[in-house]
């Protein structure tokens, strides 16, 4: 993999959580009011955001599907969108924020372990040490924040278990399927993943989303809505395929350490926040961990 390509993989990777950092704080007021039941916001994100790679596609050069590898794709959209996608929904009305940022930086830990297993990638003590050096960071982060009055309620041990299993099913995801992103299009690859998350997704929510009272939900919740699926599905998933192209499943889930500090960072911009010395040692330990883990010796 040349420099240029590495560097590419990089950004993809860094818009991409960047966006799912928004997304924490945006999904947690869309889902808390209960107005769109979460598999029918999910089936909403399959519909909309396939319907999109889907045109997308018909300007881009034909690329055919090897008929072994449709039964592969079906498990990736099962395991990395729906899963994934449903847990995190399901869950996020029941956890604080700052515990699923906890939980989902274990996410670099799962992978590591799952790509060990199913693509070989070795696990060198320059990338355990890069590991355990990020996470401390992302923990100090976020324990040294300042609780403010009149907050979320308490995480449940539902929500725990919801955002676990969406870390650990994503996880397992970037591990196990990176060979088979990397033989098609990023486009090519996810209009079809998200093909089938519909099929399996919309017999199931059809009954939620003909009883939601649309024409009662805030313009908020529906601006919220649209960005859950243009950013933070269309665009994310879109970009995800480009830097597993590019580096490697642990490097690529070590990102998720930037969904907490794009949250600190926002709140700081609109004066609900200040920067301390605490988050910038915090900042500085995660991003020493990522140059560590991406100069770690890779699998030949």
């Amino acid at each position: 993999m040349t420099n240029k390509g590495s560097a590419f993989g990089h950004i993809a990777a860094f818009i991409a959580y960047a966006i799912f950092g928004f997304n924490i704080i945006v999904c947690k007021d869309l889902t808390s009011g209960g107005l769109i039941p979460p598999l029918g916001i999910f089936t909403l994100r399959s519909l909309v955001a396939g319907g999109l790679f889907w045109l997308v596609s018909l300007f881009m050069p034909k690329e055919t599907i090897d008929k072994k590898d449709y039964i592969k794709i079906f498990a990736a959209s099962m395991l990395g969108f729906l899963t994934c996608q449903v847990t995190f929904l399901v869950g996020i009305p029941h956890i604080t924020p700052m515990d699923c940022s906890i939980l989902t930086a274990m996410a670099p830990i799962y992978t590591m372990a799952v790509a060990a297993v199913a693509i070989k990638e070795p696990i060198t003590f320059k990338k355990s040490l890069g590991v355990a050096i990020s996470f401390a960071g992302i923990i100090y982060l976020i324990v040294s924040r300042v609780a403010t009055p009149g907050g979320t309620a308490e995480s449940t041990p539902f929500g725990i278990f919801m955002i676990v299993l969406n870390s650990l099913s994503f996880s397992m995801y970037l591990g196990i399927f990176k060979p088979l992103i990397a033989k098609y299009s990023a486009v090519t690859f996810m209009k079809w993943i998200f093909l089938f998350s519909a099929v399996v997704a919309t017999p199931l929510s059809l009954k939620g989303l003909i009883n939601v009272d649309w024409a009662g939900i805030p313009s908020k919740q529906y601006a919220e809505l649209a960005y859950l699926i243009v950013c933070a599905t269309f665009i994310t998933y879109f970009l995800i395929p480009l830097a597993q192209k590019r580096i490697r499943p642990t490097l690529i889930s070590m990102y998720s350490y930037v969904q907490p500090i794009i949250a600190i960072a926002v709140s700081i911009a609109i004066g609900m926040d200040t920067l301390t010395w605490q988050k910038s040692l915090a900042t500085i330990l995660v991003f020493a961990g990522l140059i560590i883990v991406s100069r770690s010796r890779a699998a030949k």
